[in-house]
């Protein structure tokens, strides 16, 4: 029989939705449930926190939610510190913290992304809350943890989109460019641009050259290759583009630019590079942006297991009172990392990692040296 403890903990699901989220509620509150913690859920985040909208969950409330998609709970990414509250924005961690002791809280429990993170944090310093967050982001960036929850469901989302652009493209002789989400980091871009094939891969880390890119293009068009497919992550800058920021010591985003006061929306980086490379082959191209597809839908059994791991191991931490860290995946092994090591860090694709080898081993162009 397993010791039991007393306590009660909050839950809430921040940022964007991903596949999973549902599975590492369900994994947290049954282990802390087998500890004796009473298990409240927050809805929507941390505006559920700050307005006080709570459910109880017990094992029936999170019975037959592992395999659905997205959160039952609710998400949102207002943040205590800056809510939008009657047009303005209010700092409300006086209010966050009350209600947090309202509750009678031992901890909250926080699943998110590099943002939520970074304001469970933000909570502990300026408010003295306990907190425990897990690593979910498709983005794969979080620092601190070898694999996010939600990614492998996204990469096979993205994966399946290029396999099944790979017949359009061979059946009009055309170069394809499928736009993939990862912010500015390239994990998700690199990994399902590798198992689909695809014949270049542009992540955020490495500038690409556009020529060199071109060049590639037209060799394969000349040894007889009927089509190109192009991963591109929606981070990706030119190497152009890379120098004049570092010039500028700022970054900017490559969508929108301003003008005198006036915010331009401009042309998405996908199609812009789509326009360009027509012009410079004389392919015609085309461009499929996946937007949030990538985010939505049921886990794959990996993040199935994975967020039931995390989960459960957050359950044990819970039960032994270890406070202010985030559950990552080391190895084999769900470990507990502090919290102030991951908070406002995000991890992105070094250049000399195995999958950039990998790719650079079948012959895949990066942007930098196609030959």
């Amino acid at each position: 029989m397993a010791k039991k403890t007393n306590g009660t903990i909050g839950i809430l699901t921040a940022g964007g939705d991903c596949p999973g989220l549902n599975a590492v509620i369900r994994g947290v509150a049954k282990a802390a449930l087998h500890y004796g913690i009473r298990v409240i859920g927050i809805r929507d985040g941390f505006r559920g926190l700050i307005e006080n909208r709570t459910l109880p969950l017990d094992s029936q409330a999170v019975s037959g939610i592992l395999t659905q998609g997205g959160t039952f709970l609710g998400s949102s990414r207002d943040k205590p510190h800056k809510m939008p509250v009657g047009g303005k924005v209010v700092d409300m961690t006086n209010v966050a913290v009350r209600n947090y002791k309202k509750l009678k809280l031992d901890c909250l429990v926080c699943l998110g992304g590099n943002g939520t993170q970074k304001t469970a944090f933000r909570l502990h310093q300026r408010g003295g809350l306990n907190v425990l967050t897990l690593p979910k982001t498709i983005d794969n960036d979080v620092a601190e943890t070898d694999i996010t929850f939600g990614f492998d469901s996204a990469m096979a989302i993205a994966t399946e989109a290029i396999d099944r652009l790979h017949t359009t493209a061979t059946s009009h002789q055309r170069i394809i460019v499928v736009e993939i989400m990862g912010h500015d980091a390239g994990w998700l871009c690199l990994g399902a641009g590798i198992a689909g094939g695809a014949d270049v891969i542009l992540i955020p880390e490495i500038p690409y050259d556009l020529e060199a890119v071109a060049r590639h293009l037209t060799r394969r068009r000349k040894a007889g290759k009927r089509f190109s497919l192009i991963a591109v992550a929606e981070g990706i800058i030119s190497r152009e583009e890379a120098k004049a920021r570092e010039a500028a010591k700022r970054i900017e985003s490559p969508f929108i630019a301003e003008s005198g006061g006036t915010r331009l929306v401009q042309e998405p980086v996908a199609s812009r590079l789509a326009r360009q490379l027509q012009q410079l082959t004389g392919v015609e191209a085309r461009v499929t942006s996946l937007g949030h597809v990538q985010r939505g839908g049921t886990p794959t059994p990996f993040d199935r297991l994975l967020c039931t791991r995390l989960g459960t191991k957050a359950g044990e931490l819970l039960a032994q009172g270890r406070y202010n860290i985030m559950v990552g995946v080391r190895g084999t092994e769900c470990v507990p990392v502090p919290l102030a090591k991951v908070a406002g860090i995000k991890r992105v694709v070094p250049t000399n990692h195995p999958w950039i080898k990998t790719a650079r081993l079948v012959e895949t162009c990066l942007g930098d040296d196609c030959e």
